[in-house]
């Protein structure tokens, strides 16, 4: 990572997490809440101005952001710490006018959680219409069709569009490989399109045998680099690593991932051996490689990453569905940790998601700035999309816990003991500050390893 790819990690990380706390905000101004502070970072302030009724500043730690209400604290919610005295005063002579937090109508208090995480996800819809505009569309139309598979035998073609997947929606092309990725295939998949406006929907056996290599690469126009190499699988066994970079196979030279991919599709694995040439830290080196037969399973279609020019109607309902496809990411993510599926080291703070940012940067800038601005863009309404989902879990300390909290209240007319709710909320910060600094030397690990 370059120290601008940082900093541009940041600075999209902060301005999200101010969004957050942006729609706190808002909606304690439409309710008359007072707000005491609303800073952008964390630690001591650097500067600030004090407004007429709130105090603006910004703090010396580049991450986060707060919105500091009035009898907030009673709630367990608010910054940790001693109030600077015309912070004290200034909350007095608010609460006095009746603007505290607590003395609010539970739809007001809702509402006023709720105003973070619906924040997150406008952002992601804002994001989302400039990066359709760029790009384009993305529909789930099939543009190939693998001969010999089961999409073939089912009467699936060129030009249907997808809908759904065993019975799973889908809303952008891209979500189809989000599927594959957490659902896996069974012994048959029954596929929903439309074509020529009719929908239709066909079940059939997704399950092959074939040869494999047991490498992974992205067929575009750099290098053919190896992207992963399967344990124990044929490639490593010879030798090969992620991060090597494939020059030619049997003989025939090859520049780019799509080269390489022309190769294989002209001249499939027989179970023959072959020999590859590769580049690793500058250095030529050669394997040969026996193919593995293995009993797999395949859509038999591609159909993930078509694109359509955006037209005004395109791009308000691209958006949309964009900003769905992030929402179904995170939920499947979560999905995937509460299953066992992920671990904790699959987790990623503040200094993760700088690093793949960075990474992002790095990666797209071989290709063209635009590339680096649309990917960013697509990276960053996911976060503020995890950012409003992850905030809304029931968990003290988090909105989601606040909110739970309100519901019971307004469904039972009798509201928790503050000393109750402080101490609740205390319990759930102390954790959450656990769990982030485990994540935080978690990030560290992975970004020296």
């Amino acid at each position: 990572m370059t120290f601008v790819s940082i900093l541009v990690g940041i600075l999209i990380f902060s301005i999200l997490v101010i969004t957050h706390e942006f729609g706190h905000f808002i909606m304690a101004r439409i309710f008359k809440i007072g707000v005491i502070e609303f800073s952008v970072g964390m630690g001591p302030r650097i500067w600030s101005h004090q407004g007429k009724r709130t105090r603006f500043s910004l703090k010396a730690i580049p991450f986060g952001g707060s919105c500091s209400m009035v009898g907030e604290d009673a709630a367990g919610g608010g910054e940790i710490g001693l109030a600077d005295e015309e912070d004290e005063e200034l909350r007095e002579m608010i609460a006095r006018a009746g603007d505290s937090f607590q003395t609010k109508s539970v739809f007001a208090r809702i509402c006023t959680i709720i105003g973070g995480p619906l924040f997150n996800i406008l952002t992601a819809l804002i994001l989302a219409v400039i990066m359709v505009s760029m790009s384009g569309t993305n529909p789930a139309k099939v543009y190939n069709v693998a001969a010999g598979y089961g999409a073939e035998t089912a009467g699936i073609q060129v030009g249907d569009e997808i809908l759904s997947i065993n019975g799973s929606g889908i809303s952008v092309g891209r979500e189809i490989q989000l599927y594959l990725y957490t659902h896996p295939l069974g012994d048959t998949v029954t596929v929903e399109y439309l074509r020529d406006g009719e929908k239709h929907s066909v079940t059939y056996d997704p399950t092959f045998e074939a040869y494999r290599l047991g490498i992974s690469y992205t067929a575009d126009t750099s290098g053919a680099t190896l992207s992963d190499v399967a344990s124990d699988s044929a490639a490593a066994i010879a030798g090969l690593v992620a991060g090597d970079i494939i020059t030619s196979i049997d003989g025939t030279g090859i520049t780019t991932g799509e080269d390489m991919q022309k190769y294989f599709a002209e001249h499939p694995l027989d179970g023959s051996e072959i020999t590859v040439t590769y580049r690793r830290t500058g250095t030529e080196k050669s394997a040969v490689i026996m193919p593995t037969q293995v009993k797999d399973s395949t859509l038999g279609f591609a159909a993930s990453y078509y694109s359509e020019e955006p037209t005004f109607g395109s791009v308000l309902t691209g958006c949309v569905k964009e900003t769905v496809y992030a929402v179904k990411s995170v939920i499947y993510s979560l999905r995937m940790l509460f299953t066992g599926q992920a671990g904790l080291k699959d987790l990623s703070g503040p200094v993760g998601i700088v690093s793949v940012i960075g990474d992002t940067i790095t990666t797209s800038a071989e290709v063209g700035i635009s590339t680096v601005v649309i990917n960013l863009l697509s990276l960053s309404v996911l976060l503020s999309v995890n950012l409003g989902i992850v905030n809304l879990f029931p968990f003290p300390a988090l909105d989601g816990g606040r909110l739970v909290l309100l519901i019971i209240e307004g469904i039972t007319r009798k509201k928790l003991p503050p000393k109750a709710e402080g101490i609740l909320n205390m319990v759930g910060f102390v954790l959450l500050m656990i769990l982030m600094v485990v994540i935080f030397f978690s990030d560290l690990m992975k970004l020296f390893s």
